[in-house]
């Protein structure tokens, strides 16, 4: 069944049987506190329990998000970076579901593992008292959130699966970028021990104070703090504005806004309402920034946030064109590569650089054609997929069930990540050939500190211009694992794999070659950038993407790519050229159907993928992938992958590396685990926030 048979009116509902209105969907192992709501919940659609459902707000408050008696204030805050930002929330609930009330049925997006993947649901939504019973918006007639809520309980399996998470992970999940997590204990000595960048001698606040209408920053609480009048342990925050304002003193008070996603006052500490911090700022400047205090939300002083709080949470910013921007120094990371890899028990599973067995290990060539800000991130996917495949509380009954729930908060062994210890570390390579173990000998150009049980972890850096031999690695040996190795860079980069021609001790070219990758994410734009192909005088207005070829490595030494996203199976008919441009010049924008393409891929074809393999000499070139006609919309990636000569011998001898730490660093707690307080009962998110 499609989802336009689905949206055509008269026909029944949809109803989602992989995901159905029964407590299959609700509960995987009954061992968190929603397990006492079981029997409690029915199933109801939109209709049902407003008037006017509409997904999206029209006023910007009535989207506001509350937790509700789901453990998931760590997905929650994610969202909240979705609400603010209407590119991000489109990516996640695409335009053009206006019936979806009278289909019943929605489609959202997550990223995952390097792909954006579509999950369509039924609007059916869990209930006590003909009320939502996990999030809502503060609009009762507003749907997006708990719609999204669905969804992502969809794809973890069911909505016990969502009790406790990071908030970095969901942010992944929900915009296909990066988060970084900053201890806010001895904080200083964090940044200087995993940075690999020269900072400016800026402070935590000043950071945030910069970030704040750039970026989405959540923080949270790993344990009891004293300016907490509810428990609040391990429950994630959306930090909503940071100010510098001046004093009566002539001094500045630092400040920032938090809310909670409980969606109602839970500080007690000196900028509480009515409290002794107000009496350091002129009485109007206190007036108004109370009167900006919306429902939930509360201002605290720098000192008490870095004695309160534990842990801040910041998504890059992604801009308009979608590309990620440099958390440190506001340069858009324009260039773009991932690979994908695995570890492989007795083969390329080499554990740490304290096993002889380390060379072992997927290898990368990342080359960094000019000098730059790199990003290079390793994401692994979780130890063992089992995901089920096997605010306030609207109801007093639903009250008395979940308020003693202390017993259930005790472990983390259901909710925990299984994720292996990993980390990364980064060669310069000097000559075309060398010799491995010596190499990997010699202490890493960069590295992580450690390995760490996170998804993901990074590295972030300015790299001069060469080849680096890229080594990610479990902590344990033979520990099986997919992984998707990311690189961003504000200059032009490749990526490759390196390649085992004979046995797993022995890297040299194969028959096939290597080949550098590099891969381009773009869109077809009504209006802006869909020109449709060389009949139409608007071709010019379809992105161009450049590459260069700078040596020589025979026939059939290009292999180019197009592949588009698909809607619900629909393709449109894709194409694509190729133009040679001079040194230091772009392709003139005006009149390049004037052109003669070096390479082309045409008739269109409605397929998902068209592939072409040509030689071309060296030099710079850009390729102009299109739609036939004018003004279709899609998603597409274009890979240009360029064969190189290089190999590295590896000799089978003994040698002796710097060692690694005995044990790796823990990964941080899941959010959402926190005691409920007894008039809300909304559940604390996790860090792995349990909320």
């Amino acid at each position: 069944m499609t989802i336009w048979d689905m949206e055509i009116p008269g026909k029944k509902l949809f109803e989602d049987t992989d995901f159905p209105a029964s407590r299959t969907s609700l509960f995987s192992s009954y061992s968190t506190p929603i397990a006492k709501l079981r029997g409690k919940i029915t199933w109801l659609r939109p209709q049902e329990i407003s008037c006017s459902p509409r997904l999206l707000p029209e006023n910007p408050q009535d989207g506001y998000i509350k937790q509700g008696l789901l453990g998931d204030c760590w997905f929650l805050c994610a969202c909240e970076a979705l609400r603010k930002n209407r590119l991000l929330l489109d990516k996640v609930i695409p335009s053009g579901q206006d019936t979806w009330t009278q289909s019943g049925c929605l489609r959202c997006r997550f990223w995952r593992f390097g792909h954006w993947v579509d999950v369509i649901i039924d609007d059916r939504l869990p209930c006590i008292g003909r009320r939502l019973c996990f999030s809502r918006c503060r609009s009762e007639e507003v749907f997006w959130l708990p719609l999204l809520e669905k969804a992502y309980a969809k794809l973890h399996g069911c909505y016990e699966q969502l009790w406790a998470g990071q908030v970095c992970e969901a942010l992944v999940d929900v915009t296909g970028g990066l988060a970084d997590r900053w201890t806010l204990k001895g904080y200083r000595q964090n940044r200087e021990r995993n940075s690999h960048l020269c900072f400016s001698e800026k402070s935590q606040f000043e950071l945030m104070k910069d970030l704040n209408d750039k970026s989405f920053i959540s923080c949270s609480v790993h344990g009891s703090a004293k300016g907490f009048s509810d428990r609040a342990e391990f429950h994630a925050f959306c930090v909503t504005d940071v100010k510098q304002i001046s004093g009566l003193e002539d001094n500045y008070v630092n400040l920032l806004k938090i809310r909670n996603m409980w969606d109602r006052q839970c500080w007690n500490g000196s900028w509480q309402e009515g409290g002794d911090g107000w009496k350091k700022l002129d009485p109007a400047t206190a007036t108004l920034l109370q009167s900006t205090a919306e429902e939930g939300e509360f201002w605290v002083e720098e000192h008490e946030f870095f004695q309160d709080f534990d842990e801040v949470t910041v998504g890059y910013p992604i801009n308009m064109e979608r590309y990620i921007v440099s958390l440190l120094t506001g340069k858009g990371l324009f260039h773009t590569l991932q690979l994908s890899g695995e570890w492989v028990k007795g083969e390329s599973a080499g554990g740490c650089r304290n096993n002889s067995s380390f060379c072992r290990n997927p290898k990368f060539w990342l080359r960094i054609l000019d000098p730059g800000e790199v990003v290079i991130a390793i994401l692994q996917e979780r130890h063992d997929s089992s995901i089920r495949n096997g605010n306030a509380c609207w109801s007093e009954n639903a009250a008395a069930l979940c308020q003693n729930n202390e017993e259930w908060l005790t472990t983390d062994s259901l909710h925990q990540k299984r994720y292996r210890a990993i980390g990364l570390h980064v060669w310069k390579v000097e000559k075309k050939r060398f010799n491995l173990q010596k190499t990997v000998a010699k202490a890493p150009t960069i590295s992580t500190e450690c390995h760490m049980y996170d998804r993901e972890v990074k590295l972030h850096c300015d790299l001069t211009p060469g080849y680096y031999l890229v080594i990610p690695s479990t902590f344990m040996k033979d520990e099986d694992g997919h992984f998707l190795l990311r690189a961003f860079s504000t200059s032009k980069i490749s990526l490759s794999v390196v390649k085992a021609a004979h046995s797993l001790t022995q890297f040299e070219e194969n028959s096939e070659g290597e080949w550098e990758i590099v891969q381009f994410t773009d869109s077809w734009i009504n209006g802006k950038s869909a020109g449709g192909s060389r009949n139409f005088p608007t071709y010019d207005t379809n992105p161009h993407l450049p590459f260069s070829i700078l040596s020589d490595t025979g026939v059939g030494n290009i292999r180019i790519t197009l592949c588009q996203e698909s809607f619900d199976g629909q393709f449109l008919p894709i194409g694509f050229h190729v133009y040679q441009v001079r040194d230091g010049e772009n392709l003139n924008p005006a009149s390049p159907q004037l052109l003669e393409p070096v390479v082309t891929c045409v008739p269109h074809r409605y397929t998902q993928e068209m592939t072409q393999l040509c030689t071309l000499p060296t030099g710079n070139y850009e390729v102009i992938p299109s739609t036939y006609l004018p003004n279709s919309e899609a998603q597409f990636t274009v890979t240009v992958e360029i064969k190189i000569d290089r190999c590295c011998q590896n000799y089978t001898i003994e040698f002796t590396v710097q060692k690694e730490a005995i044990r790796p660093i823990e990964s941080a707690p899941a959010l959402g685990k926190s005691t409920l307080p007894k008039e809300a009962i909304p559940v604390s998110g996790e860090l792995r926030t349990n909320n």
